[in-house]
């Protein structure tokens, strides 16, 4: 197999998020308006996307009677975050850091109430196939795979490996990086010969590779919220694209339909909300995810993954979601800051 090429730029990314401040805010002893730090940004591939989200939160909380204020994560966040004391801070960052616990763990030392799943879970669902035993050991169901890391191939032969593979697996596959989002990296593969370039492009973005059975069905995305009474499941949204859910299927207008609420029967959206509370569960999330799934022939849910950090932009499925519920989504969110002071009031 031919060495993966070097991996494709990021999105042109929007520069510094608007709204982040030179200098922490001066706050009076005596303004008890709670100040929200959005973190948005970060160096991923998936640096726009953070940002788009990030902008659109911040504006949501203001709407809403908060202080928030957007940053990045560069090399003034620290000295930032311990003058300005935030009440609580908010990480919209995707990809590497944002998504794999290390930016939280940093929070946790710095002793900041934050919104989102702490550093160890964060960790368990950034990597695929971790996340996908940790699912099958609660009984839920995901594709059948195998992970394989690249020196692999260069240790085996790479065309020996492939056919091993296809007559393992069978066609058609799914190839992906077993870290990452947005479907960065992610291939269909229909046919044997279209999966060495497809392994090329998935080690463009990592040094391991996730390799599951392609499962056909209504692919479907559920947010979950945690409530007063414990995680509940927004209404499912069903995604239709031509040619796969990547990267700008996600993110360009017009690329692909949502349906929001999906088009399930009542026990059908009663079935993947199940399984959307029970993965949130199981993986030890806080306050909000989101699980993708395919719900196939067989009227089995199969989880695709699980996200710790989901998108809040425009386009994005978890404030589809929401509308969809008929809730205000600034006020949604408010109540999710508002659940993350009271956790830090606890203790």
């Amino acid at each position: 197999m031919p060495s993966p090429a070097s991996a494709p730029s990021p999105p042109a990314s929007s520069g510094t998020p608007t709204g982040s401040p030179a200098a922490p805010p001066l706050r009076d002893a005596a303004d008890r308006t709670p100040l929200v730090v959005v973190l948005a940004g970060g160096l991923s591939h998936e640096r726009d996307v953070s940002l788009r989200s990030g902008r659109r939160v911040a504006e949501a909380l203001r709407s809403t009677g908060l202080e928030a204020v957007l940053h990045d994560v560069d090399a003034d966040l620290l000295a930032f975050l311990r003058d300005a004391r935030p009440d609580v801070v908010w990480p919209l960052l995707h990809g590497a850091s944002g998504e794999d616990g290390s930016v939280r763990d940093v929070l946790d030392m710095l002793g900041l109430p934050y919104v989102g799943t702490g550093p160890r879970a964060s960790r368990v669902v950034w990597n695929k196939p971790i996340s996908k035993a940790a699912l099958l050991d609660a009984g839920l169901s995901t594709p059948d795979y195998v992970t394989l890391p690249q020196s692999l191939f260069r240790d085996l032969g790479a065309q020996p490996v492939l056919d091993t593979i296809v007559r393992r697996l069978g066609l058609p596959l799914v190839v992906k990086p077993t870290e990452g989002g947005s479907a960065l990296g992610v291939t269909m593969v229909s046919r044997a010969e279209e999966l060495p370039r497809a392994m090329v492009e998935c080690f463009a973005y990592g040094e391991t590779a996730l390799i599951e059975r392609a499962v056909t069905g209504v692919e479907l995305a559920v947010s979950v919220i945690d409530g007063p009474r414990g995680p509940e499941a927004l209404p499912a949204v069903e995604i239709v694209a031509d040619g796969g859910y990547d990267y700008a299927a996600r993110y360009v207008a017009g690329e692909t339909e949502f349906f929001a609420p999906a088009r399930l029967t009542a026990e059908q959206a009663a079935q993947v909300s199940d399984v959307a509370v029970r993965a949130h569960v199981a993986l030890h999330l806080r306050h909000l995810s989101r699980t993708d799934l395919i719900l196939d022939a067989s009227g089995t849910a199969q989880i695709l993954e699980v996200n710790v950090a989901p998108g809040m932009t425009e386009m994005s499925l978890l404030p589809q979601a929401v509308a969809a519920s008929g809730r205000d989504l600034a006020a949604l969110y408010r109540t999710v800051v508002d659940t993350a002071l009271a956790r830090a009031r606890q203790g």
